[in-house]
C-alpha cells in the first residue's frame, strides 16, 4: 500500500466518525459517540502511517524530506494534528459532544486535499531554500498552534448555538456547561498562541538563514503577524480585563477565521514566498 492510499482511507475513516458524532447528538446515543472516537483513533493511525509512508517514498524517490512542502502535504498534516490534539482533549475531559464540532473540521481539511482536482498528491523535490532542518520545527509547531485554534474554534461554537433557558435545550441537552466551554476555550487558545509564537520565531530564524533576514513582510508573515494579535487580544481580555463568554468567543471566531485567511486566503488571493505551488 502507498500514502496515498492510505491516507485516502484516513479520509473515508474520518468521515465514518464524522458521522457516529453527529449521529450521537441528533439521537441522543452515547454508544455513537464511544465509536465515533474509537473510529477517529483508527483514522489517526492512518493518518500518522500515510505521512511516515510518504516520507520513506521521498527518500525512494531521491528527494529525501519531510512530507510538509505543498498544500496536499499540509492540508494532511492539518488534519492530523487536529486529530491528534481532539483525541487527547476527549480522553482528558470526557467530553464526546464537542467531537459533533470538530470531526467535520478533521474530515474537510484531508477531504479537501483528496479530492480537490487543484491540488496535487505527487511527491516533488524542495527548492533549496526549502532544504534545512527549521522546515520540520516550523511546520510543526504552526500546525499544532493551528490544531488548538481549530479546537477553540470548536467550542466557541457552542456558545451560539447552546439556549441559555434549561427548558429550551432538548438537542442541545448534553452540551457542556458555560464554564466548561469557556474553560476548555482559553486552555486551546493558550495552546495554540505558545505553538503559533513558536512557529513564528523558527520561520524567522529560518528565514534569516535562508534569505539573510529574520522579517521581509511577505503576505503570510504579515497575516500571521495579524493573527497572532488577534489571539493576544483574546488572551489580554481574558486575563487583565476578565471578559468571558459569548464576547471572548467572538474574538476566538475572528482569531479562527485570520488563521484560515493565513492559511488558504495568502496562497489563493496574494503571491509570496510562502505560497504553495
Amino acid at each position: 500500500m502507498n500514502s496515498s492510499l492510505l491516507l485516502s482511507a484516513a479520509t473515508f475513516i474520518y468521515a465514518l466518525a464524522s458521522v457516529f458524532y453527529i449521529g450521537s447528538f441528533s439521537f441522543k446515543k452515547q454508544a455513537f459517540a464511544r465509536l465515533g472516537f474509537w473510529v477517529i483513533v483508527i483514522g489517526l493511525m492512518a493518518n500518522t502511517g500515510g505521512i511516515l509512508l510518504r516520507w520513506v517514498e521521498s527518500y525512494h524517490m531521491g528527494y529525501g524530506h519531510a512530507p510538509f512542502s505543498n498544500m496536499y502535504e499540509s492540508l494532511v498534516f492539518f488534519s492530523w494534528t487536529v486529530a491528534a490534539l481532539y483525541v487527547f482533549v476527549e480522553i482528558k475531559y470526557t467530553e464526546s459532544i464537542i467531537g459533533v464540532f470538530v470531526s467535520p473540521l478533521i474530515f474537510l481539511g484531508i477531504a479537501y486535499a483528496s479530492f480537490d482536482p487543484s491540488i496535487t498528491s505527487k511527491i516533488t523535490p524542495l527548492i533549496p531554500a526549502l532544504k534545512s532542518n527549521w522546515l520540520i520545527a516550523h511546520v510543526i509547531t504552526c500546525f499544532l498552534g493551528y490544531a488548538g485554534f481549530a479546537l477553540a474554534f470548536g467550542f466557541s461554537f457552542m456558545y451560539f448555538i447552546k439556549p441559555k433557558d434549561p427548558e429550551a435545550r432538548r438537542l442541545f441537552a448534553k452540551l457542556p456547561d458555560w464554564d466548561t466551554i469557556d474553560e476548555l476555550t482559553y486552555q486551546m487558545i493558550v495552546f495554540g498562541f505558545l505553538f503559533l509564537t513558536i512557529g513564528i520565531i523558527t520561520g524567522a530564524v529560518w528565514a534569516n538563514s535562508a534569505w539573510g533576514k529574520y522579517w521581509s513582510w511577505d503576505p503570510k508573515e504579515t497575516w500571521s503577524l495579524i493573527t497572532w494579535f488577534i489571539y493576544a487580544i483574546f488572551l489580554h481580555l481574558r486575563l487583565m480585563r476578565g471578559w468571558h463568554g459569548k464576547n471572548l468567543a467572538i474574538v476566538s471566531i475572528i482569531g479562527f477565521l485570520g488563521v484560515m485567511f493565513t492559511y488558504f486566503g495568502v496562497n489563493f488571493l496574494l503571491s509570496g514566498l510562502h505560497s504553495y505551488a
